[in-house]
Formats: C-alpha cells, sequence, structure tokens
C-alpha cells in the first residue's frame, strides 16, 4: 500500500537557524501516526511545513502521490490535507456553527449539511452551543471547535498540533477519546502532541524528534516499552 503522506528529506530554517534537519516520514491510509519529542524538537514545524506555511530547501512532501512544494496553503486544503493548528485559533467574533461553516469553504454549499450533522453527531456539546460566539467557550470546547472546522473540509489527512495543550486531565481525556472515534470512523491522523503517554497510547507508530531529527521510530506499543523513552519523555 502507497503511503498517503511521504516526507522525504526536509530541511526547514527560520533565518539562519536550521530547525528541521533531513526528516523523512510515512503515513498510511487509515493509521494514526504521532510525532513526539520535546519542545523545540521540531514537530510543529514539521507540521507547518507539510501544510504549506512553511517550506522546506530540499527534499520533497508527497500527499496522495502529488508533491506539494509549489502549491499554496489555501490549495494544500482543498486536496484533502486539513491542519488543526497549535493554539486552536478558531474565529472568536463568530459563533460555533459559523466557525464550522468555515471550514466547509472548499466543499461547496451542498454538501456543508450533512458534514454539520455528522460534527454535531461526534461533538454534542458544539451541537448545544452551536448559536454561542466562540470566543466565550472553554478551551476544551475551542479544541473540539478546531478539530470540528477542520473535519468540515472532508480531509483525507487530519493533521492535529497539540490538541490537549493547557487543557484539564479529564478534557485531555476527552480530546484522546474523540480521536480514537475519529479513527475508528476511518480517519488518518498526523498527530503532533506533548503529552507523549496519551499520544503513543492511540498510535499505530510514531517517530521521535530531537533538535530537528528524527531518532527512533517504532509501533506506539513498542515505545511505550523502551525504557530509554519512559525515562525522557514518560517519566519512567
Amino acid at each position: 500500500m502507497a503511503p498517503i503522506l511521504q516526507v522525504d528529506n526536509i530541511n526547514v530554517y527560520y533565518g539562519s537557524i536550521h530547525a528541521i534537519k533531513g526528516i523523512s516520514f510515512e503515513v498510511n491510509e487509515g493509521e494514526i501516526v504521532t510525532l513526539i519529542g520535546a519542545n523545540g524538537a521540531g514537530k510543529s514545524t514539521t507540521l507547518n511545513t507539510i501544510a504549506g506555511l512553511l517550506r522546506s530547501r530540499t527534499g520533497s512532501i508527497t500527499f496522495l502521490g502529488e508533491n506539494l512544494a509549489k502549491i499554496p496553503a489555501h490549495k494544500i486544503v482543498s486536496r484533502g490535507l486539513a491542519l488543526v493548528p497549535e493554539g486552536r485559533r478558531v474565529f472568536l467574533q463568530m459563533t460555533v456553527q459559523e466557525n464550522l461553516e468555515m471550514g466547509a469553504y472548499t466543499q461547496g454549499g451542498s454538501s456543508a449539511a450533512t458534514d454539520l450533522g455528522r460534527v454535531y453527531e461526534l461533538f454534542p456539546r458544539l451541537k448545544e452551543r452551536r448559536r454561542q460566539v466562540a470566543g466565550t467557550l472553554s478551551g476544551g470546547e475551542q479544541q473540539m471547535l478546531a478539530m470540528g472546522r477542520a473535519l468540515m473540509s472532508r480531509p483525507k489527512l487530519l493533521m492535529l498540533d497539540e490538541p490537549s495543550m493547557g487543557l484539564a486531565p479529564i478534557l485531555v481525556e476527552q480530546i484522546f477519546e474523540i480521536i480514537r472515534n475519529l479513527h475508528r470512523a476511518g480517519s488518518t491522523i498526523l498527530l503532533v502532541e506533548q503529552n507523549a503517554q496519551a499520544a503513543l497510547s492511540v498510535a499505530d507508530r510514531a517517530y521521535v524528534l530531537e533538535t530537528g531529527k528524527v531518532v527512533t521510530t517504532g509501533s506506539g506499543q513498542e515505545l511505550l516499552e523502551d525504557p530509554a523513552i519512559k525515562k525522557a519523555y514518560l517519566g519512567g
């Protein structure tokens, strides 16, 4: 089976800072793949590069057989790749439903009502608050809204950047249960997450990043049981 996403030898710079150093990895259809690592390891930079918000000086990023190198970020979304950014970034002055409808802009009007119903099934809390202004939601609700908005574009690959950041432990559990439900429903997910324990527990495969390089890879279960990973990332 050909990978849905193939990242090959990307190098990304912020000015003179070499943030990503020759990273390569792949995501197959139906998988949850996670990138874990300490702050500053390059996890979010990798997702932003795949999404077209940053550019690599070398290598290639191939999504569904197409090289994304010269495709602008807004057109990458219409190809079926959606990013839920770190910090959620919902439209604070808009209602919940208006935020979700913004997510469907690449789909045209015909399917939006069906997709809205599906998002409300996944996130009943959003349905309850559909007329509420997004800026008045809790952090957990805003995270659900950001995920729901991304799903409105019918992504073939959903990228989640630090979905549990800043949330209380009980909300972290809820968010990861939603990720499991999305996976069971057939979503392919690339997950960047500071909470290595939670990320590895849902992942089919994982890549460990350190200072812009992939240093270890394996199944989620293998890395959960790896003594070096336990010591560095799991407090074990």
